[in-house]
C-alpha cells in the first residue's frame, strides 16, 4: 500500500490528501454554523462586559486627551494648573460618581426624574448579560469626560479649589441627574428623545456648565476692547504640537465613547454595528478637519491650525447622538457641519464677549446641538419634537443649576484669582510648580 493510501474508508482505500480536505470543509461548515448560532448566557454575560471594560478604557484615555489639549492651547504660564485640574477632575468624577451619582441616574423610575443618593453596589447577575462592575466603569468616563469639558473654557483666572467642589457636584449630582433622564428610562425616555452616545447628555451638558461659569467668572485680563477681541499674541498658546496630540488622543478615545455605545458584543449584529459606528465616528472627524481648513482659509485667509482641531472635535462630537444609523457620506455631512459651527460659533462668543480659552462651548454646547437635532435625518423612529425637548431640557437644567452652584461660589469662597496673580500666571499662584523654563 503506498503512503497516500493508509487509511481505510467504508472497506476502501482514500488517498490522505482527500481526507485533509473533507476534515478541512467539515470544520469550516461547523464553525460557520456554531457562528451565526446564539451564544450561550454565560459568553454574552463575557462579551458584553469585556466591551465595557475595554471601551472604557479607551474613554478614560480621553482625560489624557482633554489634558495635552488643554495644555496646548493656554499660555504656558498655565500648563500646570490644567494638568492638575484634569487629574485632579478625574479622580473626584470616579469618587462622586460611586458615592451617589450611578444611582441618582440608574436608580430612577420608569418615567421619572431622579434616583437616589445612596452608593453603587454590585449586584451582577448572569441575567443581566453583563458584569455591574463593568457597566458602573463605562459609565463613570462618561461622567468624567463631562467635567473635562469645563476645564478649559474657564482656564488661567479660575480657582483650582472652587473648580474642584464644582466638579464634584456636577459629577455626583448634576449630570448623573440628566443623564437618567434618557439612560436611565427617565421622562425624556419615554417621550421618545434619542441620544445614542451623548451628543446632548455628555457634551452639550459639559458646554452649558462651562457657559455658565464663562458668564459668571468673565474673561481674561484685557482680552476684549471696546466689544472686540485683541490680538492673540498676548494669550499665544502654549504648544500647538501638543494640542495636537491631543486632539488624536481624544479621536481615539471616541471610538470607545460611540462604539461602546452599543451595549453588546454577543452577535453578529452587534460587532457589524460596532464597525459601522467606527467608520461613521471617523469620517464625521475627518470631515470637521477638512471644512475647518476650506473655511477658516477662504473666510479669513490663514488655515487655522487651532480651528482644524476643534473642527474634528466638533465632528466627532456631532456624530455621537446617532454613528449607527446614517450612510457614510451622511456621516462626512453631519461632521462637516459641526466643524463649520465650531468656527462660526467661536466667532459669536467673541462678539458676545464670552471668553471660552480653548473654544469647548462651540465644540460641545453648539455641536452637540447640532448632532442631536441631526438624528431625525436618519433614524426613523425619532422626531423633531423629541429631539428639542431634550435638548432644551437638558441644557436649561445644566445651565441654571450650574450658573446657581458658581454664583454661590462666587458670593462666598470667591471663584477668580486676583488681577495680580492673573498676570503672573496661574501655575505661580495655584499651583507653585513652572511648568516650562521658558516663559511668555
Amino acid at each position: 500500500m503506498s503512503s497516500v493510501e493508509e487509511c481505510n474508508f467504508y472497506g476502501g482505500y482514500m488517498p490522505k490528501q482527500k481526507i485533509y480536505f473533507i476534515g478541512t470543509l467539515v470544520s469550516v461548515l461547523f464553525i460557520a454554523s456554531v457562528a451565526k448560532a446564539e451564544v450561550s448566557d454565560e459568553t454574552a454575560y463575557i462579551l458584553n462586559s469585556f466591551l465595557f471594560l475595554i471601551m472604557g478604557f479607551l474613554v478614560m484615555w480621553m482625560a489624557a486627551g482633554f489634558c495635552m489639549l488643554e495644555s496646548g492651547l493656554v499660555t504656558s504660564k498655565s500648563v500646570s494648573t490644567i494638568a492638575a485640574k484634569n487629574i485632579g477632575l478625574y479622580a473626584i468624577a470616579g469618587i462622586a460618581f460611586w458615592l451617589c451619582g450611578y444611582n441618582l441616574a440608574y436608580g430612577i423610575e420608569e418615567g421619572g426624574f431622579i434616583g437616589s443618593f445612596t452608593p453603587w453596589s454590585d449586584t451582577s447577575t448572569m441575567t443581566k448579560g453583563y458584569s455591574d462592575g463593568s457597566d458602573w466603569f463605562f459609565q463613570m468616563v462618561f461622567c468624567a469626560t463631562t467635567v473635562s469639558i469645563v476645564s478649559g473654557t474657564l482656564a488661567e483666572r479660575i480657582k483650582i479649589w472652587p473648580f474642584f467642589i464644582f466638579a464634584a457636584i456636577l459629577t455626583g449630582i448634576i449630570y448623573p441627574i440628566q443623564m437618567g433622564w434618557q439612560w436611565g428610562g427617565g421622562f425624556l425616555s419615554t417621550a421618545g428623545f434619542s441620544d445614542f452616545a451623548g451628543s446632548t447628555l455628555v457634551h452639550s451638558a459639559g458646554g452649558s456648565a462651562a457657559l455658565a461659569g464663562a458668564i459668571l467668572l468673565g474673561s481674561r485680563l484685557n482680552r476684549f476692547t471696546n466689544g472686540k477681541a485683541k490680538p492673540l499674541e498676548p494669550y499665544a498658546a502654549s504648544s500647538i504640537p501638543l494640542a495636537t496630540l491631543g486632539v488624536f488622543i481624544l479621536w481615539l478615545g471616541w471610538f470607545g465613547f460611540n462604539g461602546g455605545s452599543q451595549l453588546a458584543l454577543a452577535s453578529f449584529d452587534d460587532v457589524n454595528a460596532i464597525s459601522t459606528i467606527f467608520i461613521n465616528t471617523n469620517l464625521a472627524a475627518c470631515a470637521g478637519v477638512v471644512v475647518n481648513a476650506a473655511i477658516t482659509r477662504l473666510v479669513f485667509g490663514k488655515t487655522d491650525v487651532i480651528q482644524m482641531l476643534n473642527g474634528a472635535l466638533g465632528g466627532l462630537v456631532a456624530i455621537t447622538a446617532e454613528p449607527l444609523m446614517p450612510s457614510p457620506l451622511l456621516a462626512i455631512v453631519i461632521g462637516g457641519i459641526g466643524g463649520a459651527i465650531v468656527v462660526f460659533g467661536s466667532q459669536l462668543l467673541i462678539k458676545l464677549q464670552i471668553d471660552d480659552v480653548v473654544g469647548a462651548i462651540p465644540v460641545h454646547l453648539f455641536a452637540g446641538i447640532w448632532g442631536t437635532l441631526a438624528v431625525v435625518i436618519s433614524n426613523p423612529d425619532a422626531s423633531l419634537g423629541s429631539q428639542l425637548i431634550g435638548i432644551f431640557a437638558v441644557n436649561f437644567f445644566v445651565f441654571i443649576t450650574s450658573f446657581l452652584v458658581w454664583f454661590a461660589m462666587k458670593k462666598s469662597v470667591g471663584i477668580r484669582i486676583s488681577e495680580e496673580a492673573e498676570k503672573l500666571g496661574t501655575d505661580k499662584v495655584e499651583i507653585g510648580v513652572i511648568a516650562y523654563m521658558i516663559r511668555d
